[in-house]
């Protein structure tokens, strides 16, 4: 007898259906069982506000949450930049798979790169992390930009630009490679310019704590490398109290010499939206061998940046 499908919760998004259908295809391969994929609308997908004004945290996650918590769905997929930093009791993080590329980039008009759009260019981000950096490196670097707030799906950003109304959108590597659009990039913005959210182009599968076969097999597909990385990054937000949508990005990245990993860099960035003020710091340490030493890594970081003034900074707090 075969046994019955398991259930995936995803969002509708293009971009949703896409990993989430990868994740299916993996899971299937490790469990033997068949995946079918269980469509859910989050309060995220549905308003038109500012994910700054609807809160930022948690609103594409929730209504997963709650198929799970009901027992609807077996599974989940989330873009692990959108989880909230505090993790229910009920549910467990039972993989985190080898993240993407986490960089942002720009589709600009006439294939232009990000410096050498034209004085005025009006650059959309519905980020208040990009227009930070963004606007910081405009002024170091002499650059004359406008950041204008938009929301909506890849065709809609993308579309702003092919109709004219902007010269330009962010966008997250990960997710156009997922849906393989990356073709259409025009430039790539390196980290050292604009560091990614926390947990940037790595997913998170996320299950019920009490299902102990199904986390056992999620696991197979868990990387201990980008998990201990996302962990640090997500460390370091819940220590600064900032949402999801708060202008705060992190990355940590592997030093290697030759093949030998020897050490995590920790990197973070506060600043307010008009790139006036930032704080932007790094700490180093042994790469983390646990989820506590990944902890505070974040935690450690996050003091600096708070002691430099990064509070003040921050235009929204978790409540």
């Amino acid at each position: 007898m075969t046994e019955r499908a398991l259930r995936l919760g995803t969002r509708r998004s293009k971009l949703a259906m896409a990993q989430s259908g990868q994740v299916a295809e993996a899971v299937s391969r490790v469990t033997g069982r068949p995946v079918e994929l269980v469509e859910i609308t989050t309060y995220g997908d549905v308003s038109r506000e500012a994910l700054a004004q609807i809160g930022g945290t948690g609103v594409f996650v929730t209504a997963l949450r709650d198929a799970l918590l009901k027992g609807e769905v077996d599974f989940a997929v989330h873009s692990l930049k959108d989880l909230p930093t505090t993790q229910p009791e009920e549910l467990v993080l039972a993989a985190v798979p080898v993240r993407e590329d986490p960089r942002d980039v720009i589709v600009a008009r006439d294939a232009l790169k990000f410096t050498d759009l034209p004085r005025g260019a009006r650059i959309g981000t519905g980020s208040p992390r990009r227009m930070a950096q963004l606007n910081a490196y405009a002024r170091a670097h002499g650059l004359d930009i406008e950041t204008v707030a938009i929301r909506g799906n890849v065709d809609t950003r993308i579309g702003y630009v092919r109709d004219g109304e902007l010269d330009a959108v962010v966008l997250a590597a990960a997710g156009l490679n997922r849906i393989g659009r990356i073709d259409e990039v025009t430039d790539f913005l390196s980290v050292d310019t604009v560091l990614p959210a926390p947990g940037q182009g790595a997913l998170a599968i996320e299950c019920a704590a009490d299902n102990a076969d199904l986390i056992a097999a999620l696991g197979e597909l868990d990387d201990p490398l980008t998990r201990a990385a996302v962990t640090a990054e997500r460390s370091l937000l819940a220590a600064l109290e900032a949402g999801c949508s708060a202008p705060v990005g992190a990355l940590a990245d592997l030093l290697a010499d030759g093949q030998i990993v020897k050490e995590m860099r920790l990197r973070g960035v506060v600043g307010t939206t008009d790139g006036t003020r930032m704080v932007q710091l790094s700490t180093t340490g042994p790469v983390p061998q646990t989820h506590e030493q990944a902890m505070a890594l974040g935690r450690e970081l996050a003091t600096e940046m708070l002691a430099q003034g990064a509070a003040g900074l921050m235009g929204e707090r978790a409540q």
